[in-house]
C-alpha cells in the first residue's frame, strides 16, 4: 500500500497518542474531520492500522522482570511448529515470540514480576512442549530503549 505524507503524519500522531479525538487528529495534519476519518478507515481496512491500544508501565504493575528465552528443537516439522505455536500462544507472560534464523530456532520475550515468577513460567513452558533440545534464558538488567513506534520513512 502506498502511503503519502499525510497518511504517514496521521500514523505518526497515532503512534504518539492514539487517544486523540478525530478533530484533534485532523487538525494536527491539516485536514477536516471527514477526509481524516476516510483516511483512517482506509488505513484500518488495508491492515496498516491494526488496532489502537494503551501502553502500560510494567514496573508500576509489578512486572519489571524481562527475560529473553532462546529455544532449539530437533523437530522442524510443520506439525511440531503448530503444536509449539499452540502451546506458546496462551501464555500471557510471552510478550513476543519469533521463529529465528541462526543459532536458535525460536526466541521469546517474557515479562513477569521476578525470578520466582519466571521459574514458574519456565517450568510450565518446558512441561507443555515436547521436543525442546535447548532452552536458554537471558535477563534484562535495564531497558535502554523501548518503543512501539515504527519508523515511517
Amino acid at each position: 500500500m502506498h502511503l503519502d505524507k499525510v497518511d504517514k503524519a496521521l500514523l505518526a500522531r497515532l503512534q504518539e497518542d492514539a487517544s486523540l479525538s478525530l478533530a484533534d487528529l485532523a487538525e494536527s495534519v491539516n485536514l477536516t474531520t471527514t477526509p481524516c476519518w476516510k483516511r483512517l478507515k482506509r488505513l484500518e481496512e488495508s491492515g496498516v492500522l491494526r488496532k489502537r491500544v494503551a501502553l502500560l508501565d510494567p514496573a508500576i504493575l509489578g512486572l519489571s522482570f524481562t527475560a529473553f528465552v532462546h529455544i532449539k528443537t530437533s523437530d522442524h516439522s510443520e506439525d511440531w511448529y503448530q503444536r509449539f505455536v499452540d502451546a506458546v500462544t496462551p501464555f500471557d507472560e510471552v510478550m513476543e515470540c519469533y521463529r529465528m534464523a541462526g543459532e536458535y530456532d525460536y526466541m521469546m520475550k517474557v515479562q513477569v514480576a521476578d525470578m520466582p515468577a519466571f521459574d514458574l513460567f519456565y517450568k510450565k513452558l518446558v512441561n507443555s512442549i515436547d521436543g525442546l533440545t535447548n532452552v536458554t534464558s537471558t535477563f534484562a538488567m535495564e531497558p535502554l530503549k523501548y518503543t512501539t513506534a515504527l519508523p515511517l520513512v
